[in-house]
């Protein structure tokens, strides 16, 4: 019997590692390249901390024999898995591999995946998917549609345990969509990412309506229209210094603290500019992070969806070097009323937060909901329900500053004292009310209004006695409802001085398997 030597054993290991690195060959990975997109490991180099991935199950390969599938099988079937570190923090990733079998998913595709998500949990570190996928592999019919539903299954389990990222690379349509919108958070490359459930071709077969892949699905229409997605980048490497940042605010799973940072920026710096962010006219509007800038560490706001439901602000931030999650209404978009795509953005935001341990900083100027037959007929009530369930379970340390308007059952909605805040601050303007001193007025003074000789101007008076009886901060800290009315230059000294009272909060919840949500 000849046995092989060492040195040749080792050749063929070389051969086979040669074989891994040139994924669908020269051809393909020209191809990839012209439409401006990196490979699978290109991808990965530029994500994580140079030199740091370690690879698992490259040499897998696909076992199916169906329409003449078996005469190609490329070792690694189609994606890249591993880990590796950013910032020194340790993560999971795959990188499906557009150049081999256009990424399509089959069963051991999918099963590279959930050993590489499953690692994930046991270890408790991130999870990174990078999506650039044809979709389900068809020669593999069910096996390929029972890969999805693992990875399905495992993307609801890690949720709320370990932070996922989906990264939408290239296509990713039919069943494949599903698993980004299981995670945390969706990252798109304009032009290239693309996103749906049926592509242009079946829709038009179907309904008539004609549209290419870009309008239908791409990172535009997904950040602006949709909300289905939470960040868009102009280039790969831009989304990729996205995620580090998004990274940088988060805990590696929910049984650690959100990791804080160092900063030069003193908790008691004083900045005056803030009494001239916010105009007392309460029917003028100005941009909140003008606000928000002044108050964080360094100027530096994070901004999550800053495209979608622009009339609240969510995103996160840091005070004396501690992260937070911010939620902010915006008064100059729609004056700042909630909606209902305003409060699936701002609920699921504060959910995520809760999650993974970071406390809530809450800016409030809020009129009401938005008014409208539309907006009625489409579930306000049940999505503006959310907010208030949001708020309500949360356990982490919720703090609140009421800028200005906190009218009615907006007020309530937004981390009021009645739903659990901890700390609610005030801004000397701010009106906490039933409802604006003008409504007020015509309704409280309706009689007044009416018997006067001069309509007009009583109701003027009337409005300006309203205004200081009520729309005032003072009615509310005399019942308890606010817990201090400050001076806008002091706010982020109180609010760290909050972040440091409220640090080691502990909230008991009833026995439940779980709540139900409004949906």
């Amino acid at each position: 019997m000849g046995f092989r030597t060492i040195e040749e054993l080792c050749e063929e290991l070389k051969a086979k590692r040669v074989s891994v690195l040139a994924g669908g060959g020269e051809k393909a990975v020209a191809k990839q390249k012209a439409k401006g997109k990196g490979t699978a490991r290109e991808r990965i180099d530029q994500l994580l901390d140079p030199g740091s991935f370690v690879e698992i199950d490259e040499y897998v390969t696909h076992r199916c024999v169906n329409f003449g599938l078996d005469k190609s099988k490329p070792l690694g079937d189609g994606v890249v898995t591993g880990w590796g570190t950013i910032e020194g923090r340790k993560v999971f990733v795959f990188s499906q591999d557009f150049t081999v079998l256009g990424g399509s998913l089959g069963e051991k595709h999918a099963d590279k995946i959930c050993k590489v998500m499953d690692l994930a949990m046991e270890m408790g570190c991130p999870v990174i998917g990078l999506n650039d996928s044809g979709g389900a592999r068809i020669q593999e019919a069910v096996d390929a549609l029972n890969g999805y539903g693992k990875i399905f299954y495992r993307n609801t389990l890690a949720s709320g345990v370990i932070p996922q990222f989906s990264v939408i690379m290239g296509p990713t349509a039919g069943g494949a969509v599903y698993s980004p919108a299981l995670t945390d958070f969706i990252f798109m490359v304009d032009k290239t990412g693309i996103m749906h459930i049926t592509g242009p071709a079946v829709i038009k077969a179907v309904t008539g309506e004609e549209v290419s892949s870009e309008e239908l699905g791409g990172a535009t229409a997904h950040n602006t229209k949709s909300g289905n997605a939470h960040f868009m980048a102009a280039s790969e490497q831009e989304c990729f210094a996205q995620i580090r940042k998004v990274l940088s605010y988060l805990p590696l799973n929910n049984l650690e603290d959100a990791p804080c940072k160092e900063t030069t920026d003193s908790v008691e710096r004083a900045d005056l500019g803030l009494r001239a962010a916010v105009p007392t006219n309460p029917n003028k509007g100005y941009d909140v992070r003008d606000v928000l800038v002044r108050v964080l560490d360094d100027g530096e706001f994070t901004e999550v969806q800053p495209g979608w439901a622009q009339n609240i602000l969510t995103g996160y931030g840091r005070i004396g070097g501690r992260a937070v999650g911010i939620i902010a209404n915006q008064a100059k978009v729609m004056a700042g009323c909630l909606d209902i795509n305003a409060s699936d953005k701002a609920s699921r935001f504060i959910r995520h937060c809760d999650a993974f341990n970071l406390p809530i900083v809450t800016f409030v100027d809020v009129p009401g909901y938005l008014p409208g037959v539309t907006q009625e007929h489409n579930g306000i009530i049940r999505h503006g329900a959310k907010l208030l369930y949001a708020y309500s379970e949360a356990t982490v340390p919720l703090l609140t500053v009421i800028l200005r308007k906190a009218y009615g059952g907006a007020y309530l909605a937004m981390s009021s004292k009645s739903l659990g805040a901890d700390m609610v601050l005030a801004w000397p303007q701010a009106e906490i009310a039933v409802m604006g001193a003008e409504g007020a007025a015509n309704i409280v003074f309706k009689k007044d209004i009416d018997a006067s000789s001069d309509p007009a101007a009583t109701r003027l008076e009337k409005i300006e006695e309203y205004r200081k009886a009520f729309a005032t901060p003072y009615v509310a800290a005399e019942r308890g409802l606010v817990d201090r009315v400050i001076m806008p230059e002091e706010t982020r000294r109180e609010l760290w001085l909050a972040l440091c009272g409220m640090e080691s909060k502990r909230v008991g919840r009833p026995s439940k398997k779980h709540g139900v949500i409004p949906h």
